[in-house]
């Protein structure tokens, strides 16, 4: 039973690109414009002009899987300094310092880094997958 999603492998990595790149391109959207939320108030302005676009134009390579392997990476790298910026230093525990979501998006990137566009993905359709 345990290889019964075998067959959709390639399709369940495309979905987690796809949503991943997704989720991440509005946490910059909501950085540089103010939507959907308004960002918040008395942020470091490094916070909104460099990881506000690296969140928005990577989410979106990302999600299309247009130059994945770089964007995922940059991505990856943005949430680890994320995480020992803004939440390592409050405690050791990721459940302890709201730093649950920097580490899970490090991660993920890291491994679409590693695994590079795939299934239904412009990397893909120009064979650079």
């Amino acid at each position: 039973m345990a290889g019964f999603m075998r067959p959709y492998e390639a399709h369940t990595y495309a979905l987690m690109r796809i949503v991943t790149g997704l989720l991440f391109l509005w946490h910059g959207s909501q950085k540089l414009i103010g939507f959907p939320l308004p960002a918040r108030e008395g942020s470091p302005a490094y916070i909104t002009y460099v990881a506000g676009p690296i969140e928005l134009v990577g989410g979106i390579l990302v999600m299309i899987g247009l130059f994945t392997r770089w964007s995922a990476f940059l991505c990856s790298g943005l949430m680890a300094a994320a995480y020992w910026m803004a939440h390592g230093t409050q405690a050791l525990f990721p459940l302890e310092n709201r730093g649950e979501l920097a580490a899970l998006y490090c991660f993920v990137f890291l491994f679409i880094a590693a695994k590079g566009g795939g299934l239904w993905s412009v990397d893909g359709a120009r064979g650079d997958s």
